[in-house]
């Protein structure tokens, strides 16, 4: 006895009742693929954005007044810089960078700046967009990537915005945002003298439209020795990973530092955590439903299947055929619809994902084999699942009890 022929002819020969369980398995597999596509380039998508934006944290003392989130350090108060030493020594994690400012706002000839005190290193790691002066560290590993597998590129297409290799900023360099550049005419080597201190102009920052514009960017200790005002500073920007920010970053941070306002760019924050839990959502329901739907639409079939060939079995079953062989006859329709179902729903669902993607959440979807393997694993174990007690009965069948009926 040949299963495989038996199987094959079986499905040949009642192609509506297999069409009908084979789209129930196919809708769910490709709606939960589609999901799942864009959500997983979603996320990437938000974290890269984030990650050029910067700092997604601020630090700063109790007494500021936020206003304005990007401006929020400049004149602000002062606080300990130990703080900093505080946070890199804890056992916090979603903290991937860290960026000590020392800011206060100052005239040059006829135009109001700001001096900004850096610790170059840490502020050029926080600020991608700033690559193209050159300046990136390259120790620099995401606490959301700890296997650091996006560390090469960090995900950015534009290759002015991947980390490259630097030099450290000098005690007297410093670095020029685009209007102060602009409005003192400034070029790269060029002198700046503020306050008695000579300066030379080691890069200028290309236009960002943000504050950094029009700042002076200078080494931390040159800052607090022009502003007199060593072993302070008067904020801390931190870029966290988004996760651990919904899973209590902030929290853990004021508990370290209770003596400060830790604020954080919620609208962006919270729009990637919902996002995400809204995406999150959608697949556990349309998982919930291909259980539901296509177990039922597959059970079903077996079962009318079994009723309908009865006679069918029973003679099998006196003809030498045995309980197994009629067991493996069903179980093995629901492994090719399964598999069938799987292969083609990941397919649509892919495809569905790559057309939807840039049209619903503004991302380029990829395909993700491991959701191949997902797909597989629903499908097939849904249908197995769903055949196994069909499959039992027919096995079951009393070859005497079905010829006495004859």
């Amino acid at each position: 006895m040949n299963l495989r022929k038996i199987i094959l002819k079986e499905l040949l020969e009642r192609r509506k009742q297999f069409l009908t369980s084979f789209i129930a398995i196919l809708l769910g597999i490709i709606v939960i693929v589609a999901v799942k596509s864009v959500s997983n380039s979603s996320e990437k998508a938000i974290a890269i954005q984030l990650d050029n934006l910067g700092a997604n944290i601020l630090v700063l003392p109790q007494t500021t007044t936020i206003d304005n989130y990007f401006a929020a350090d400049i004149n602000a108060p002062e606080m300990p810089e130990g703080y900093v030493e505080r946070i890199a020594s804890s056992s916090i994690k979603g903290v991937d960078n860290m960026s000590p400012k020392l800011s206060a706002r100052m005239n040059i000839g006829e135009h109001s700046f700001v001096l900004t005190g850096i610790l170059p290193k840490n502020e050029m790691a926080s600020k991608p967009i700033w690559q193209t002066s050159g300046f990136a560290d390259p120790d620099l590993q995401a606490a959301c990537d700890p296997n650091n597998i996006m560390n090469t590129s960090r995900g950015y297409e534009d290759p002015r915005l991947q980390r490259k290799v630097i030099d450290s900023l000098g005690e007297y360099d410093c670095l020029a945002g685009s209007d102060v550049a602009s409005k003192l005419n400034l070029k790269e080597g060029s002198p700046l003298e503020i306050k008695g201190t000579e300066l030379k102009i080691a890069s200028i920052l290309p236009q960002t439209g943000t504050v950094d514009d029009g700042r002076i960017f200078i080494h931390l200790r040159t800052a607090q020795k022009i502003l007199g005002k060593k072993g302070v500073i008067n904020a801390i920007e931190i870029m966290g990973c988004c996760s651990a920010i919904s899973e209590g970053l902030l929290g853990n941070l004021r508990n370290i530092l209770p003596d400060t306002k830790i604020t954080t760019i919620n609208h962006i924050v919270q729009t990637q955590v919902k996002t995400n839990n809204t995406m999150a959502k959608f697949s556990v329901i349309f998982l919930i439903i291909i259980i539901l739907v296509g177990g039922i639409s597959i059970g079903n079939y077996m079962w009318s299947n079994v009723e309908e060939r009865k006679k069918e079995i029973g003679s099998m079953l006196a003809m030498g055929a045995s309980p197994q062989n009629i067991y493996y006859i069903f179980i093995g329709k629901a492994l090719i619809l399964g598999v069938v179902g799987g292969v083609a729903g990941y397919l649509l669902g892919t495809l569905a994902g790559m057309i939807l993607g840039p049209q619903i959440a503004g991302v380029k979807v990829l395909p993700v084999p491991l959701l191949f393997v997902w797909a597989l694993i629903i499908a097939v174990g849904v249908s197995v699942i769903a055949s196994y007690f069909p499959a039992r009965k027919a096995s079951k069948i009393d070859p005497a009890l079905i010829l006495q009926e004859i």
